[in-house]
């Protein structure tokens, strides 16, 4: 998972797949869904003085998101723990330092009694100013302990008025504590400041950020996103990728998590089965102020160092996390080897003046080895197989065709001098 990087074309089209099918194995294999805990899912609403504004199919902000709020109540899943925090909903004074200790939590993180949320969402009324990044990291405290998934869904209509605390930056430190904790984002105006805040805030744990601008809308987003709470939660494993491919850790197929050191490289080590296919994706995200134009590159190599196969992404200073994968099928032999894959992680980030190297950015590494497709055995070596002899039939068209046309040409130059 997902950004505004740009991957180079080869490796785009091979992490979508990726994205799309991994399929990891039964058993104790890493990374597998634990289900051990609920899910866990926190709604903070902007309740500021702007929720007033009547703009939201004839009526308030606060009224669509009341209304939103009571139909999700209704349609949340038995097994999702849910909980309400505000933001901005108590203190209406002008002292912004008394402002920005105005976030509370109305409904506790917990089984779902719906008509004791109903309750408390009607006695909301608009009032005051939006602490975003205080009740983001009050939230997160909210969602503390288990196993299962956390999702804050942060839900307002205006900018941040705490500053300096910057939102998006608390998102960076939640997101660096590793805790697997997903902010999605909903915007209630279509303003191109609030849009930008909102989508830092949200790519920066992995989330979404949606321009609302009608009610339904708004009910539909929520909904949605609680539901997606109740999804398996696939755990990652820590790791601790070496120096070199020799010293490297041998992974199964899962989902791994490591640290990279600026300037430093990551190498792991899997095995490949004769008719087995590797699929890899690497995501490194940036949980501090970096600057612009970086990369990362993930190389499949032989432990004898010849490459296999690269996956390689940019960045441009606008996103978070710069994310690449590869795909490398192995031919079927008979009575070949098990291979030793060596994969390889590089980024090219930097850190900004001022700001600490360590610990190495987040790195999150997926695995996946899985049977080849049948006929196998005519699998070449970076997946072409029977296309050769298509390759080779246009090649020797296009040769009799270039004859062809030269001979024509020819004789018409002759008829026309002879004319």
């Amino acid at each position: 998972m997902i950004t505004r990087t740009r991957l180079v074309a080869g490796a785009c089209a091979l992490l979508a797949a990726l994205t799309a099918g991994l399929a990891f194995p039964a058993g104790a294999a890493a990374g597998e869904p634990t289900g051990e805990d609920a899910p866990k899912v926190n709604l903070v609403l902007d309740v500021s003085g702007s929720m007033r504004a009547r703009d939201i199919d004839g009526g308030s902000r606060m009224a669509a998101a009341k209304q939103a709020f009571n139909e999700v109540l209704d349609a949340t899943p038995e097994e999702v723990e849910l909980g309400i925090r505000t933001l901005g909903a108590n203190y209406a004074g002008d002292d912004q330092k008394e402002g920005c200790k105005d976030t509370a939590q109305l409904y506790p993180v917990g089984p779902l009694d719906r008509t004791e949320a109903k309750a408390a969402v009607a006695t909301l009324a608009p009032t005051g100013w939006t602490p975003i990044g205080p009740a983001l990291l009050k939230a997160a405290d909210d969602l503390d302990g288990g196993t299962g998934s956390k999702r804050i869904v942060l839900i307002s209509d205006g900018e941040d008025t705490c500053a300096p605390l910057d939102p998006c930056e608390v998102a960076r430190e939640i997101a660096a504590k590793g805790i697997g904790l997903t902010i999605d984002t909903l915007g209630l105006v279509p303003n191109t400041k609030l849009r930008q805040q909102l989508s830092c805030i949200a790519e920066a744990t992995g989330g979404t950020f949606t321009s609302i601008e009608h009610t339904e809308e708004l009910t539909d987003k929520v909904n949605q996103l609680v539901d997606r709470a109740a999804d398996p939660v696939v755990t990652p494993v820590a790791t601790d990728g070496a120096a070199t491919c020799a010293k490297a850790p041998t992974l199964d197929s899962g989902l791994y998590t490591d640290r990279a050191e600026f300037g430093q490289q990551r190498w792991y080590r899997v095995d490949v089965e004769p008719g087995q296919e590797l699929r890899a994706s690497v995501s490194v995200a940036a949980d501090r102020a970096v600057n612009p134009s970086y990369g990362v590159l993930l190389r499949a190599v032989t432990v004898h160092g010849r490459e296999i196969v690269r996956g390689e992404a940019a960045g441009n200073g606008r996103t978070d996390v710069a994310s690449t994968g590869l795909r490398y099928p192995k031919a079927d032999r008979d009575e070949a080897p098990t291979e030793t894959v060596c994969l390889q992680v590089t980024h090219s980030f930097s850190a900004a003046s001022g700001v600490q190297t360590t610990p190495g950015l987040p790195l999150e590494l997926t695995v996946d080895v899985v049977d080849g497709p049948s006929g196998s055995s005519d699998v070449a070596s970076f997946g072409l197989g029977r296309g050769w002899w298509l390759l080779g039939v246009l090649v020797l068209t296009g040769f009799l065709a270039g004859l062809l046309w030269g001979w024509v040409s020819r004789w018409r130059v002759a008829v026309w001098r002879t004319n």
